[in-house]
C-alpha cells in the first residue's frame, strides 16, 4: 500500500476511534505515579501494571522487573523473526510531583481538555509521549494482524527521581535489553511547525550544600557582627562560582570536555529567536558563558547551576535572627568528555576549601548522575525518523541538541549495542515540571504515526 493511503487510512483510525483514544489517555494520566514521593508507592505499581496489562493484550510478552524503587516494565514482540532489526523504545511513566498545587488551573490527576490541549501532571512528560507508542503498536497490531520489525520496550518509573533502580538492573538485563536501535521518546521540538531530531543530551551531576555555623539561630542584635552568617558564606561561596563572563571559575571544570566538530556544528539548527524566548519566559537569555551564542551555552557547554537556597526565617512578619545553617542544591549539567563524579569531586572541594573562617561547609554529591549522550546523524535510526517527520510536517527535518538530561540513556544505549535517536513531540511551553502541564491531542495523532512510519521504514 502506498505511503499516502497508508497515512490516509491511519489517520481515518484516529479520527474514528478518537473518543475511545482519548479515554485510555485519560486513564493513564489518572494515576498519581509521583515517584519521588513515598506516599505514592502503590500508585506508581498500579500505573505499571496497567501498561503490562495494556501490552499483553495486544501481544506483547510483558515482565515487570523489580527495582530498590518502583518497577521497570520490560516487554518484547519479535514474531518478526531473526531476520529483521529490533527496535528498543524508551519512555518512562513516573511523573513529577505537583506543587504548587494552587497554581494548577484544574486537577492535575483529572485530566481536561481545554482549546485543544490535554491538561494533567504527565499529559507529556512523559506518558503523553508514552501513550501515542502504545496507541501505534496497538493499531499497527490491529489492523495488519503483527509489526514488521521486532520490538522491545523498556518503561521505567524512576526517571524523574535519577533512575537509580533501572541503572542496578541494566548489567544484568544486557541480553533482554539488546537491539539494533534505540528509541528515546522524551524529547522536544522548539516549535510545533519544525521537526526536530535530538542529537545530544547533557550528562549531570547533583550535590547538596550546607553551611554550619553556631550550634543555633543567634539574635541577629546580640550576635549581629561576632558571628559570621551562614547565609553571607554561602551566598559569597556561591558567587565564587563563575566569573564575571559567566564561566565556571573552579580549577580543572572544563579539562576533559571533547568540542563537537565544526562539521557537525553546521549541521545543527543553531539559530535562536531571542524575542519569542522572552515572550514564552518573560526573560532575555543572559546566562552562561557570554562568548557563545545562546544554543550553543545551552547545548554544548557545561553549567553550573544553584537550584534551590533555604535557611534562616522566611515565614511572613520578621524574624531577626543569624541562623544556625544555611543549605544550597546544586546540579551541574555536562558535556561529552566529562565525568559525573570527578566534576562532583572538583565542585565540593573548591567549595569546601573556599569557606569562610567561622563556618564549616559540606557537600554531599548524589549517586545516579549520568554521562553526556550523543547520536550520530548518518545512522539508518535517525535518518528514519528524520523521513517520517518530514513526512508528517511536510517540512524538512532539523538537527539540533538538547540542554536536558536523561542519565539512564547513555548506559542502556552502551549495554544494548543499539544506534540510538533521542525524539519527541513535547514543546517548550508545556509546562513540564510545573503547574498546568500540558500535551496537544493533535500531538498525541501526530506521534501515533510517525512512529507506525518508522516502524515500517526500519524493516529490512
Amino acid at each position: 500500500m502506498p505511503l499516502s493511503n497508508k497515512l490516509s487510512e491511519l489517520k481515518e483510525i484516529f479520527a474514528k476511534n478518537k473518543e475511545a483514544i482519548l479515554e485510555e489517555y485519560c486513564t493513564f494520566l489518572k494515576f498519581k505515579s509521583i515517584s519521588s514521593e513515598e506516599n505514592y508507592k502503590q500508585d506508581c505499581l498500579a500505573c505499571a501494571e496497567w501498561i503490562c496489562d495494556y501490552l499483553k493484550k495486544i501481544g506483547f510478552t510483558v515482565e515487570l522487573w523489580p527495582t530498590t524503587g518502583h518497577p521497570t516494565i520490560f516487554a518484547s514482540y519479535l514474531q518478526a523473526g531473526p531476520d529483521e532489526p529490533i527496535l528498543l523504545i524508551y519512555n518512562h511513566y513516573d511523573v513529577q510531583p505537583i506543587d504548587p498545587i494552587e497554581l494548577w488551573n484544574f486537577d492535575p490527576f483529572e485530566p481536561t481538555v481545554s482549546n485543544g490541549e490535554m491538561y494533567a501532571r504527565g499529559a507529556q512528560d512523559n506518558k503523553g509521549q508514552c501513550f501515542y507508542v502504545l496507541l501505534a503498536l496497538k493499531i499497527l497490531i490491529e489492523l495488519y494482524g503483527g509489526l514488521p520489525i521486532n520490538i522491545k520496550l523498556c518503561i521505567e518509573g524512576e526517571e524523574e527521581c535519577g533512575s537509580r533502580g533501572l541503572s542496578h538492573l541494566l548489567e544484568q538485563k544486557k541480553e533482554e535489553l539488546s537491539a539494533d536501535y534505540l528509541a528515546v521518546v522524551d524529547l522536544s521540538l522548539p516549535n510545533i511547525e519544525t521537526p526536530t531530531i535530538t542529537l545530544g543530551l547533557r550528562g549531570i551531576v547533583t550535590m547538596d550544600m550546607e553551611v554550619q555555623g553556631s550550634h543555633s539561630d543567634l539574635h541577629s542584635g546580640s550576635h549581629g557582627g561576632l558571628a559570621f552568617n551562614p547565609l553571607h558564606a554561602m551566598v559569597k561561596l556561591l558567587a565564587m562560582t563563575h566569573d564575571h563572563s559567566g564561566r565556571v571559575a573552579i580549577p580543572g571544570f572544563y579539562d576533559d570536555i571533547i568540542p563537537v566538530s565544526e562539521n557537525e556544528k553546521k549541521m545543527l539548527a543553531l539559530h535562536f529567536d531571542e524575542e519569542e524566548y522572552k515572550s514564552t519566559f518573560g526573560i532575555r537569555p543572559t546566562g552562561g558563558e557570554c562568548k557563545y551564542e545562546p544554543n550553543e551555552r545551552n547545548w554544548l557547554r557545561p553549567t553550573l547551576e544553584v537550584n534551590g537556597i533555604y535557611g534562616g526565617y522566611c515565614g511572613n512578619g520578621f524574624k531577626t535572627v543569624i541562623p544556625a545553617k544555611a543549605c544550597a542544591k546544586i546540579s551541574c549539567r555536562l558535556v561529552a568528555g566529562q565525568n559525573p563524579e570527578k566534576i562532583g569531586s572538583l565542585v565540593s572541594e573548591f567549595l569546601e576549601r573556599s569557606a569562610p573562617d567561622g563556618v564549616k561547609v559540606k557537600i554531599v554529591v548524589h549517586p545516579g548522575g549520568g554521562t553526556a549522550v550523543s547520536a550520530k546523524a548518518d545512522s539508518r535510526v535517525v535518518k528514519a525518523f528524520s523521513k517520517a517527520y518530514e513526512e508528517i510536517f511536510n517540512k524538512k527535518c532539523q538537527l539540533i541538541y538538547s540542554g536536558a538530561s536523561i542519565p539512564v540513556i547513555t548506559k542502556l544505549a552502551q549495554l544494548s549495542g543499539a544506534q540510538i535517536a533521542l525524539v519527541g513531540l513535547g514543546l517548550p511551553d508545556d509546562q513540564i515540571h510545573a503547574p498546568n502541564e500540558h500535551f496537544g491531542i493533535n500531538r498525541i495523532e501526530m506521534g501515533f504515526l510517525s512512529m507506525a512510519r518508522v516502524i515500517e521504514l526500519l524493516k529490512n
